[in-house]
């Protein structure tokens, strides 16, 4: 990767005890090895408003680590992005997902179309636990890597591409929605 790229490292959960800041940390490490600049974006320690604006704003890319609870994201993750308008605009978010048996996967596709109306880019390739909890020991590393990282590099390539493409678009055609 040449140009260095802002990724805002987008927290899914709010829970006490949550098992997100395991599986954020993987993902932040894996982004910074891949040369992302990592800004971490945690509603859990966020007020919103400006300043959630201001950080959104800055990035060139997202990548969202979500948990799926109940077949679905998690409702503090809806609050964050809605509390954002304009900022996520032509822009490509990725996403790491876990839970059970699914892996998070469902809460994906929810937020696929989530974005989508945003007018933000969804990166195909994503990366998922399914049952996570079996995959991370207490100190948040990866107990099989391999697999996992593969997906991760492929899934940062692409999102590198999209957050180049799209830096490039927007400052020669600012991106402008219907009023």
């Amino acid at each position: 990767m040449t140009a260095l790229i802002q990724v805002g490292l987008i927290y899914g959960s709010t829970r006490s005890g949550r098992f997100c800041d395991r599986v954020a940390q993987w993902a932040g490490q894996q982004a910074a090895k891949a040369g992302f600049e990592v800004e971490a974006i945690d509603p859990a320690k966020l007020s919103e408003g400006d300043e959630l604006r201001k950080r959104v704003g800055a990035c060139d890319a997202f990548v969202v680590v979500t948990p799926e609870y109940n077949h679905g994201y998690p409702a503090p993750l809806k609050a964050l992005i809605d509390s954002v308008g304009a900022e996520w605009q032509a822009k490509p978010v990725a996403f790491v997902s876990y839970g059970g048996i699914s892996g998070g996967l469902r809460a994906v596709e929810q937020l696929r179309l989530v974005f989508a109306e945003l007018h933000a880019v969804t990166v195909r390739d994503s990366v998922s636990f399914a049952g996570a909890w079996d995959q991370f020991d207490a100190a948040g590393t990866l107990l099989r890597p391999e697999r996992a990282e593969r997906s991760m590099r492929t899934m940062l390539a692409r999102l590198h591409w999209w957050a180049a493409a799209l830096s490039t678009a927007r400052a020669t055609t600012p991106f402008e929605s219907a009023a």
